[in-house]
């Protein structure tokens, strides 16, 4: 029998709580074991729950209890989650995590101790929440070499610009939206600025080349900066704006970064749409995957993190290899990508398209009625070269309003 403590009873702790009695056959089975709860660690009290008897306040129970095989961790943040989950590998407890902040800034140490203790640190629901992404990489791709990753990684985003593409929404209006519905924090930065979807995507060029990435290497760029003006030129262009979490990778480059992107209606992950997420991961044999689901949620999450647990019970006495290394990975300046750029410029076309087009190269020229400004659509060219020739373009009188990487054929 395996015995779990959950550390946390909120959304994701109490889905997890859950689902290990709704389907406590099923996981019996695949687990090859009965897998019991016997702890829940949490500072409130929850009178009449289902875990009444189970509710403990003082973490030493857990790290002291030889019967407790698995750790579920789902408190999130840094403190105490960092310190009660290299206690109970310590201890030499299996670890399992949803929270991608300890993922993304202790995953190399938490790693390192459970191969020295011959146990597990586990974090399926960390990087795409229900949807099955860390361990295809470790153990479904494992023979290929991985090319890119790129995904649509955060809800609260991408449910914001679908608002905005769909209905016409200002940023502004978008966001109350995703907040009254529950999809948004009070303080939405971490997602519209593209913070979580950073450490998600260090998280998973981690896994995909064996090195360690540190989140903060990563350029990152949100969305408070894209307008429903931007949605009504992808409109005309049959396109649309999605938060893109990315890394490419060439041999020894690498490039990662999160930003707007613009894309066509042939894109993977134009579809993509509401709460949902979706990732491509691009192999050098077997060409491009794409995993779409459900990348956040009560119980879609708590999904992932019982399938870590049943991968814990069917390695109680071992570890299994996965993961990185301490070899801190090197990312490539982001002046060095690539790209195309989808740029808005004041004035009517007939004023200003023979020096933006001097400037920026032969680009495709689109045009809003009623707009006193127009957009072009470059050459693909580096971030620096693009710089370069926005700073002569403003130095020659010409007044840049947006710019968007685009991927567009």
């Amino acid at each position: 029998m395996m015995k779990v403590a959950i550390m946390g009873y909120g959304t994701i702790g109490s889905g997890v709580a859950e689902i290990l009695e709704k389907n406590a056959e099923q996981i019996e089975q695949a687990a090859g074991q009965k897998v019991e709860l016997k702890y829940v660690l949490d500072l409130r009290e929850f009178p009449g729950s289902p875990i009444e008897d189970k509710l403990i306040h003082d973490f030493k129970i857990i790290e002291e209890d030889p019967d407790v095989n698995i750790v579920v961790e789902t408190m999130g943040g840094l403190n105490p989650s960092y310190p009660f989950a290299k206690a109970s590998l310590l201890a030499g407890k299996h670890v399992v995590t949803s929270n991608k902040a300890l993922v993304a800034a202790y995953g190399t140490e938490l790693l390192a101790i459970a191969r020295e203790r011959q146990v597990n640190f586990f974090f399926e629901a960390s990087a795409g929440g229900g949807i099955p992404i860390i361990r295809p990489l470790y153990r479904c791709l494992r023979g290929e070499v991985i090319q890119e990753i790129t995904g649509i990684l955060n809800g609260t985003t991408n449910y914001i610009l679908t608002k905005m593409d769909k209905n016409g929404e200002s940023f502004e209006s978008a966001l109350k939206e995703a907040q009254a519905l529950g999809y948004a924090e009070r303080n939405p930065e971490a997602d519209v600025e593209g913070h979580d979807t950073c450490r998600k995507i260090a998280i998973l060029t981690a896994m995909a080349t064996g090195h360690e990435v540190n989140y903060e290497d990563i350029y990152t760029e949100g969305i408070t900066k894209i307008s429903d003006v931007d949605f009504k030129y992808a409109d005309r262009m049959g396109a649309s704006v999605k938060l893109f979490g990315s890394s490419r990778i060439s041999g020894e480059q690498v490039h990662a970064w999160v930003a707007p992107v613009m894309i066509g209606r042939d894109h993977p992950l134009y579809m993509v749409s509401d709460v949902f997420n979706g990732i491509l991961v691009k192999g050098n044999m077997l060409g491009t995957t794409m995993y779409y689901g459900s990348g956040a949620g009560r119980l879609p999450t708590a999904s992932a993190v019982v399938a870590d647990i049943i991968e814990a019970s069917l390695h109680k006495h071992s570890n299994v290899p996965m993961g990185w290394n301490d070899e801190r990975l090197s990312i490539a300046d982001m002046s060095t990508s690539s790209h195309r750029f989808f740029v808005r410029i004041a004035g009517t076309p007939e004023r200003e398209k023979a020096l933006a087009q001097k400037v920026f190269g032969p680009s495709e020229t689109v045009v809003l009625d009623g707009m006193d400004e127009f957009a072009l659509l470059t050459e693909r060219m580096t971030e620096k070269a693009f710089e370069e020739k926005a700073e002569a373009f403003e130095s020659a009188g010409g007044h840049i309003l947006q710019r968007i990487r685009a991927e567009l054929s």
